[in-house]
């Protein structure tokens, strides 16, 4: 991003809000997105860029990047790992269990499925590939028991957008 002596100060709240639904969709992919982005919300360049790093300053916004498309990446299987911890903590297995690439998301849930499996993780793997995956996956992280629930179909899948 250029660097610009304003800040977001300078953009009254609305114009702020007006950005904010701007960067929460696609970005378009070009040498100067934020000049795009400028032209759509009435603002200068340089203020969609202040507005952005004061946003992320303040903790408005946690991170800017971007997100990967798995299935036009290739990845077209998706499970729901579900874990018991056992007498291990739930942040060893969880953390162990986010270490890997092919998980996108891990939590702890409360109350536990079935009584007993309080750690999710997302896979993502290639067509043919997920079996083999989650094997690797509890052997390499000591998981005992697990259960797995492969994605049948997507029928929604986005970011949150606030406003």
């Amino acid at each position: 991003m250029e660097s610009s002596k304003k800040t977001s100060e300078f953009v009254p709240r609305e114009g702020q809000n007006r950005i904010i639904k701007k960067i929460q969709g696609d970005i378009p992919v070009i040498s100067r997105p934020f000049l795009e982005i400028s032209r759509e919300t009435g603002s200068s360049e340089s203020d969609v860029i202040a507005a952005v790093r004061k946003l992320k300053q303040d903790k408005v916004i946690r991170k800017f990047g971007a997100i990967l498309r798995h299935q036009k990446a290739g990845f077209g299987e998706n499970a729901i790992l579900l874990a018991s911890a056992g007498q291990e903590p739930p942040e060893r297995i969880g953390e162990a269990l986010a270490s890997f690439r092919e998980i996108s998301h891990c939590y702890q849930r409360e109350p536990q499925f079935m009584g007993r499996y309080g750690i999710f993780a997302m896979v993502h793997a290639r067509r043919g590939e997920m079996e083999g995956l989650i094997k690797n996956i509890v052997n390499r992280t000591g998981i005992k028991d697990y259960i797995v629930l492969a994605s049948a179909r997507e029928f929604k899948k986005t970011s949150l957008e606030p406003f």
